[in-house]
């Protein structure tokens, strides 16, 4: 509860002046430079009625160029850790290497991932913002000497925090802090403190930027007839997917292998991702606005010099796949997830229309394909679809659209197989180095009684005690377990109950009856906890009532050791 109330405050903060820093590159880059208006979002002050201004059109590379250049000269030269979209450092972070995460990553992946985005690159707010926070959650564990697992907890609430303040999606964010870090797995214990730090950070976040969301609000409805449409939409939601994925680690791969300085990486990936933006200037920056006027079927405001608008829709998707592995994969500083935001709504709005055409009565606009769009695509791409589904959700205030997003969600999930964006995920909770200790199986776990020498040690209970005081003594133990004329176990008889009685008394008069027992597939350490518990050097071994034997301290340990030797 601490813990997500600190962070909670200082992610709200440290949100605000990421946004604020944006806002000035963007208007230094954008509005000045290029002279050029691009739409915003409903929830950040934009409107659906937006007419584009090509301004000084041609500067775009050039815009694009600096910042890229800026943003790698900062990067490599104090943080090279803070290239790229972010949001897989703070995962490899949390699973290898005990949630650390230098200080200085923060200011340096603020300002670089705002010059980037801000320039006019293609990238997004989620990596920068989730690691920042998870920077700074690492350096308030520091602060306050947590242990390592805390530390990671308090890195991983961060990315959470972060990414739930300044997308306004409190609920969306706490899920996504204990799902972002598996392709199969939450972290459970991160949901608590996730939800009070995101709602803190979203309370400071909203006071000073309102608390719209950020693509308005659907007024549409819900359709169980377009259902298989959705199903439709997922399937291709996800093959494009593997697609981007592949896309931009092909490019990723491709500029770590150019022999020239890093610092000047970003500079030729943004300036080639500029000259392609000269034909879809929709590729530019986040896209959140576009996302909005095409939601709300505002195609007149789209533009492009080159392509037709139907083209123009069609390509849109693989243009952004292009221009977010130019801007990220050579080594600028932003975000996959809002590219992968617009790559799912235009990706969506051409399904949409295509379905609209169709069965124009079943499809009579194509909003809810825009958002399951969205919510199927990043689902897909990032292995993170309840928070997806949940996040989307909060952005557009589509409640009624959830059958559907889940539909779309679950399919594109499945299709997509082992492919994700952030490649620091590991499949479970079992595969992190960071609980590795809790899933590694113990030699006397994995070995079974069956494997060990059982010993014929008994008495009848018909026998009289002078001869279970002999079987005793040659046995050198302080008790033996007791059958009925059969072979079924009855019980135990201890030395301490027989020693000073009749010799000729009759053994049955003595059983402690219901005495722990193993039976052959009964573990190692289950026979070892049933010597400890009843202070002995051996068990009996029972099969459905019948007794077999019983096994010893020392053929216990003697099939341990045998184990172990095999292992070394």
């Amino acid at each position: 509860m601490i813990l997500g109330i600190i962070l909670g405050i200082v992610a709200g903060l440290a949100s605000v002046t990421f946004y604020l820093s944006l806002k000035l590159f963007e208007f230094l880059f954008i509005e000045k430079l290029v002279g050029m208006a691009i739409p915003h979002p409903v929830g950040e002050g934009g409107s659906i009625n937006f007419s584009f201004q090509p301004g000084r059109y041609l500067l775009i590379p050039v815009s694009l160029m600096i910042g890229g250049l800026i943003s790698g000269l900062v990067v490599y030269t104090f943080a090279p850790e803070a290239e790229g979209h972010g949001t897989d450092a703070a995962i490899k972070a949390y699973h290898y290497l005990q949630g650390k995460v230098r200080w200085i990553v923060i200011p340096v992946k603020i300002f670089s991932s705002a010059v980037t985005i801000g320039s006019g690159g293609s990238a997004g707010r989620e990596g920068p913002t989730a690691q920042f926070s998870s920077g700074v959650g690492s350096l308030i564990a520091d602060i306050l000497k947590l242990s390592p697992e805390d530390r990671r907890r308090a890195l991983a609430v961060g990315i959470g925090a972060g990414i739930g303040t300044i997308f306004k999606t409190p609920i969306g964010g706490a899920i996504l802090a204990a799902e972002i870090l598996y392709k199969r797995d939450l972290e459970p214990e991160l949901i608590f403190p996730g939800l009070v730090a995101s709602a803190i950070g979203y309370s400071i976040f909203g006071s000073i930027f309102g608390f719209t969301p950020i693509f308005g609000y659907y007024t549409g409805t819900f359709s169980p007839l377009r259902l298989p449409l959705y199903a439709i939409l997922g399937l291709i939601s996800g093959l494009m997917a593997i697609l981007y994925v592949k896309s931009f680690y092909s490019f990723f791969s491709l500029f770590k292998k150019i022999p020239i300085p890093n610092h000047v990486k970003p500079m030729i990936g943004g300036g080639i991702a500029g000259l392609i933006m000269l034909a879809a200037p929709e590729t530019l920056g986040t896209g959140y606005g576009w996302i909005n006027l095409v939601e709300f079927q505002r195609f007149s405001s789209l533009y492009s010099p080159v392509f037709p608008l139907i083209l123009l829709l069609v390509l849109l998707p693989f243009i952004k796949i292009v221009t977010t592995s130019l801007s990220i994969g050579s080594g600028g500083s932003g975000g996959v997830f809002a590219p992968g935001l617009f790559i799912g709504a235009f990706l969506g709005a051409d399904v949409g229309l295509a379905f609209h055409y169709v069965f124009p009565d079943i499809v009579p606009n194509i909003a809810a394909f825009v958002i399951i769009g969205m919510m199927s695509f990043f689902a897909a791409a990032g292995k993170v679809p309840l928070s997806v589904i949940v996040m989307v959700t909060e952005m557009t205030s589509s409640l009624q659209l959830l059958p559907g997003a889940m539909i779309a969600v679950a399919i594109s999930y499945l299709v997509s197989g082992n492919y994700t964006i952030y490649r620091s995920q590991v499949p479970t909770r079992k595969d992190s180095p960071a609980h590795r200790s809790e899933y590694e199986t113990p030699v006397m776990v994995r070995l079974k009684v069956s494997e060990c020498e059982i010993s014929d040690i008994k008495v009848k209970a018909s026998d009289t005690v002078r001869t279970a005081l002999s079987i005793m003594r040659e046995n050198n133990v302080l008790s033996v377990p007791v059958i009925d004329d059969g072979s079924r176990f009855l019980g135990i008889i201890y030395f301490q109950d027989i020693s000073e009685t009749d010799p000729d008394e009759k053994v049955n008069k003595f059983v402690i009856r219901g005495s722990p027992y193993v039976t052959p597939n009964s573990t190692l350490e289950h026979a070892w906890e049933i010597m400890a518990i009843n202070k002995s050097r051996w068990v009996p071994v029972v099969e459905n009532g019948r007794f077999i034997g019983v096994v010893t301290l020392e053929s216990l340990l003697a099939t341990y050791d045998n184990e172990v030797k095999k292992i070394h």
